[in-house]
């Protein structure tokens, strides 16, 4: 994946995707730290919401924590980013994995992540974090509709203005619903577009699966903008 052009590895040991169920503090660690202890050149991200996976993934030179509970599964997570000077990545999400995508329902999708995206990060602000360390995002496809994917992927120039905005849509189930493509490896030209679409609209990062693609794609996006 570094070969390919990314710039960070983003690394979990607990599924978040639709109707998952959590692992042990224990099982999340035995994943984690052999990865961890393996790319220790690269720089990488810690996907966990648990205080002593991120304590241990920093201490192992992680330079980020992608929260998907936004900081509301442990108690203990904001602290440890604080203290480490970490960066730091809050995502919506309604629910729980097990259950998200059972029957999502807003009033307002845009205004209510909005909300919650900004709630969050001043928690965190009030908890240590640097502002300027954090970032944002929507949660695509995390107790979201067709709709909801996107209305938000259209609003994300408004979302920007919370701070910088972390997309992950790649091979994402909304994709193949779109295209007709039900097996998510056949989603790759789907998920470049829905990249693209989302560096125009302002995401400062993308968590994507099909590396070289992706950075082909931007590094033609880019030159035509003539920002190369």
């Amino acid at each position: 994946m570094v070969e390919e052009g990314a710039a960070i590895i983003d690394i979990g040991g607990e599924s978040t995707r639709p109707g998952s169920e959590g692992v042990s503090l224990e099982e999340e660690l035995q994943r984690v730290e052999p990865v961890l202890r393996a790319l220790l050149d690269v720089p990488r991200s810690i996907d966990t919401s648990k205080a002593e996976v991120a304590r241990r993934a920093l201490e192992a030179g992680a330079v980020m924590v992608n929260d998907v509970t936004a900081l509301r599964g442990d108690p203990d997570l904001a602290g440890v980013v604080a203290d480490a000077g970490a960066y730091l990545c809050l995502m919506h999400m309604l629910g729980e994995p097990r259950t998200m995508q059972d029957d999502p329902r807003y009033d307002d999708v845009v205004a209510e992540v909005e909300s919650f995206l900004a709630e969050r990060a001043d928690a965190a602000v009030a908890a240590g974090v640097a502002r300027e360390r954090i970032a944002l995002d929507p949660g695509i496809g995390f107790g979201k509709t067709l709709a909801h994917n996107l209305a938000l992927l259209r609003a994300l120039p408004r979302l920007a203005r919370l701070g910088p905005l972390l997309l992950g849509v790649s091979r994402k189930r909304f994709l193949g619903t779109l295209t007709g493509r039900e097996i998510a490896a056949d989603r790759v030209a789907a998920s470049v577009a829905a990249a693209l679409y989302c560096y125009r609209g302002g995401a400062h990062l993308l968590r994507v699966h099909d590396v070289g693609a992706t950075a082909d794609a931007l590094a033609v996006e880019r030159a035509l903008e003539g920002a190369a």
